[in-house]
């Protein structure tokens, strides 16, 4: 067991290492999508490596499931894997994530814009709605 978790470490730091940028956002973003691994994500940015039993002591699902988010993360590139013995350890990679808000900046203008053309909007159909009489 202990050989094919090295295994399956060693095979996505390989794997995030070889992704292209777009690549990578195409695995963050989804990644990021599931509410379980953000809370894993969460619990690793307070503290910095956790196990995978660490990890998994807060949630209302089995490890190997934990696990199978974890494998999400390692592919996507938010988190990495080592193993000391028999105690594997994760951590935040801040590479994807970086690249993540990066790419969500560009497309800022556009959010604030937006809100303001609808606040702009939104008062101008309240005064020029009809008051009503008491």
């Amino acid at each position: 067991m202990g050989a094919r978790i090295q295994t399956t470490v060693d095979m996505h730091a390989h794997i995030s290492h070889l992704l292209t940028h777009k690549e990578r956002l195409d695995r963050t973003f989804p990644a990021l999508a599931d509410p379980t691994r953000r809370a894993i994500l969460a619990r690793l940015e307070r503290k910095d490596g956790a196990s995978i039993s660490e990890l998994a002591k807060p949630f209302a699902i089995r490890p190997p499931c934990v696990l199978k988010h974890l494998n999400v993360l390692a592919d996507a590139g938010p988190v990495a894997r080592s193993k000391c013995g028999r105690t594997v350890t994760v951590r935040l990679q801040p590479r994807p994530m970086r690249e993540a808000l990066e790419w969500l900046r560009r497309y800022e203008r556009f959010r604030s814009g937006g809100f303001d053309r609808l606040t702009a909007y939104d008062e101008r159909k309240e005064a020029d709605a009809p008051r009503k009489r008491r």
